[in-house]
């Protein structure tokens, strides 16, 4: 039995503390009206002067602007835009946390679907991180809420106002609507965690039993989730990401955010099988499981470099004013997060995890683990701040906070989990060949 030490707990709770301070930060520092907003604009500008920061000429234009139309419409976006910011940090931040459960569960199920003999040493890794699924998916399901309440403008598609004055989105209204949007949201949330909480009790059950009952069980509702799943999964990504802009839309990308939270969820299963080894647990895992994860990372990090560059590469090649738009708000106001995250997430891994012999070296798994987690965040953030924002961004405490605070409750109910049960799942027909798994 694994054991959640005192330690561990206190660090997830002061993370947590920590985080809501600086999220609450960034709700109380907000502007309340456009005179607030403009002013908060030209003091960033005028530090931005001072440092000679290369937007020191969009800054400018953008302030003339909004002091020309104070009391206008651009003056009412750029108040959104800021009053956004907390609101972006902290959906930014419970999103992500969220994809790595989602994903772990989406890889839980291929094994499970795949009778796969090499993995079940690390089911109870993989159980633990999907336990986050349900807090997780109920954190993001309520800024949904409060967004159709009109708490914030993240979807700007749920303005009457906008709506009365958008043909494109007028045209939408019969998939983009309130009550459509929750529904959706709870049927997706409701089955995911419903084929968690089965297959994690016929997992437990069959640690028990003395036939294979509950192991076929838990193959059937594993096939059938990854069919709910990969339809679920695509929704998901255009309601709550890509309907941020209602007038872009991208025919990948649903498989692009698969891609990133599939990644995210082997490479947080890898962390944290080492993390257990390195502490004494797990003696059942070996340098063979650790190289498996490592491949899994190397594989999907491609995978998702691809889908990128496909949806990249027709889009600005095609040059449609209305596709194209996407990508240059992203390189000319997102520069460094854009640029940085490719690096993060194909570069950094295709060198150090191409190598064979290091995907068997815990200290490259961890240091390529950490890069590619911190890379599809950023890719979290791009996906989001653009639209939310706009170019008012920047990473500071509030972004900082919500990425702190949900780390600290992923590891709180993460561990919590894996300290319930034996961290074996001795009763599964597969375990010996996973105890035997070389190569």
């Amino acid at each position: 039995m694994y054991t959640f030490t005192n330690k561990l707990r206190n660090f997830s709770i002061i993370l947590m503390v920590v985080g809501f301070l600086g999220l609450s930060h960034g709700f109380l520092t907000v502007p309340e009206t456009v005179e607030e907003a403009i002013s908060m604009v030209a003091d960033a500008h005028h530090g931005d002067h001072k440092t000679g920061t290369q937007h020191q000429g969009h800054h400018e234009a953008a302030l003339a602007n909004n002091e020309e139309h104070s009391e206008d419409h651009h003056g009412e976006h750029l108040l959104h835009q800021l009053q956004n910011k907390p609101w972006a940090a902290l959906y930014v931040a419970a999103f992500f946390f969220m994809m790595i459960a989602l994903g772990t569960l989406a890889f839980y199920a291929i094994n499970r679907a795949a009778q796969a003999g090499w993995s079940p040493a690390i089911f109870r890794v993989m159980e633990g991180i999907t336990a986050y699924l349900l807090p997780g998916a109920l954190v993001v399901f309520v800024i949904l809420a409060l967004s159709g309440m009109h708490f914030n403008h993240l979807f700007i598609w749920m303005d009457p106002d906008v709506v009365s004055h958008d043909k494109l989105i007028q045209g939408k209204v019969s998939f983009l609507n309130v009550p459509g949007f929750l529904i959706r949201a709870l049927i997706y949330i409701g089955g995911w965690t419903s084929y968690r909480y089965f297959s994690r009790k016929f997992s437990l059950a069959q640690d028990q039993a003395a036939d294979v009952s509950n192991h076929k069980k838990n193959f059937r509702i594993s096939a059938a989730f990854l069919v709910f799943f990969i339809v679920t999964e695509s929704m998901m990504s255009w309601d709550w990401i890509m309907s941020i802009d209602p007038h872009w839309f991208s025919t990948l990308f649903g498989w692009y955010v698969f891609s990133s939270m599939f990644v995210s969820g082997v490479t947080t299963i890898a962390l944290i099988t080492i993390y257990l080894k390195f502490m004494g647990y797990l003696e059942k895992v070996n340098d063979s499981h650790i190289h498996d994860l490592g491949k899994f990372m190397f594989g999907i990090s491609i995978f998702w470099t691809y889908l990128w560059f496909s949806q990249f590469m027709l889009i600005w090649y095609s040059n449609i004013p209305e596709e194209v738009t996407y990508f240059i708000t992203r390189i000319e106001d997102y520069n460094l997060p854009f640029f940085g995250m490719l690096f993060m997430n194909f570069i950094f891994p295709l060198l150090i995890l191409m190598n064979s012999d290091y995907k068997r070296i815990n200290y490259f798994i961890v240091m390529a683990g950490i890069v590619i987690l911190l890379g599809h965040y950023i890719d979290v953030f791009n996906m989001i701040m653009p639209s939310a924002v706009g170019d008012q961004w920047f990473i500071g405490i509030a972004e900082i906070g919500g990425f702190l605070f949900f780390f600290g409750l992923f590891i709180f109910v993460v561990f919590k989990e894996i300290s319930k049960v034996p961290i074996h799942a001795a009763g599964d027909p597969f375990i010996g060949e996973s105890e035997r798994f070389h190569y």
